[in-house]
């Protein structure tokens, strides 16, 4: 059975969907099967930054009982599968957003890990989002409207008992102008997954409609990107890769001797 994790936030424009985008492709990158899907079915983003804006069956198709999950599943150049919304203004016609917890459930089943990428806001289409998921990350910015509704977040989460990750905070520069981590750590009192720092490399990922972790992947924010999934799938994890990458390295070795190929 798979997780689903829900990224959130209170305020719009502090990076969900780029770093659901960017979760979702680095936990594809260690091989495991993920989707990313659109939960923010009125102001839609998934499509857009992956290139495939217009697809014939939608999220809005699954939620209308008009298609299966399945259906609706598209899979990218780099391997990830997304499940995007429509952008037409006709699909948002008498959406039930409380079939997304079903939805999820489908999905569970379907991939290992499923990345919802929520509504802004704490309206109706961000809770069923929260409500469909296993576990909850929190997308904010180092400046004081953007804390203050991460922690209005931060509190409707637990009133839903929802398990919280931690926080990821983007568009990170260090000025002197932003609030500074230790501050903000104390005002979430939640761990921090991540620090996302501001990138040219992200707006040209953009662009490119990929993850930044592959059009890019020696910059600075594809790197955080992978230590924010280290720290989501845990040390055991990665000690688990560690373990089997050695004992196959060892076989390797072994085998190339015997050939008189190595030493």
């Amino acid at each position: 059975m798979g997780k689903v994790f829900v990224i959130i936030s209170g305020k719009g424009g502090v990076g969900k969907t780029t770093s659901a985008i960017n979760i979702g492709s680095s936990i594809n990158s260690l091989g495991k099967d993920v989707i990313v899907a659109d939960a923010n079915l009125t102001t839609p983003n998934i499509g857009l930054h992956l290139g495939s804006p217009i697809v014939p069956i939608t999220i809005n198709h699954v939620i209308s009982n008009k298609a299966r999950a399945e259906d609706a599943i598209y899979q990218h150049e780099s391997g990830m599968k997304i499940l995007p919304a429509s952008l037409s203004l006709s699909d948002l016609e008498d959406l039930n957003y409380s079939r997304l917890p079903d939805i999820a459930k489908r999905l569970r089943k379907i991939a290992d890990y499923t990345i919802l990428d929520s509504a802004a806001g704490l309206g109706e289409e961000a809770r069923y989002a929260m409500k469909a998921a296993d576990e909850v990350i929190i997308i904010t910015n180092p400046e004081m409207s953007a804390i203050t509704d991460a922690l209005k977040t931060i509190k409707l989460a637990e009133q839903m008992k929802k398990d919280i990750c931690g926080c990821i905070i983007t568009r990170h520069t260090g000025n002197s102008s932003e609030m500074d981590i230790p501050t903000i750590s104390d005002m979430l009192e939640i761990p921090i997954l991540g620090i996302i720092p501001e990138d040219n490399a992200i707006k040209e990922s953009q662009k490119i409609k990929d993850a930044v972790i592959h059009t890019h992947p020696k910059s600075k924010s594809a790197k955080a990107y992978h230590k924010v999934v280290k720290k989501l799938l845990g040390p055991d994890y990665f000690k688990k890769e560690q373990k089997i990458e050695k004992v196959t390295e060892s076989f390797l070795n072994k085998f190339l001797k015997k050939l008189g190929l190595k030493r």
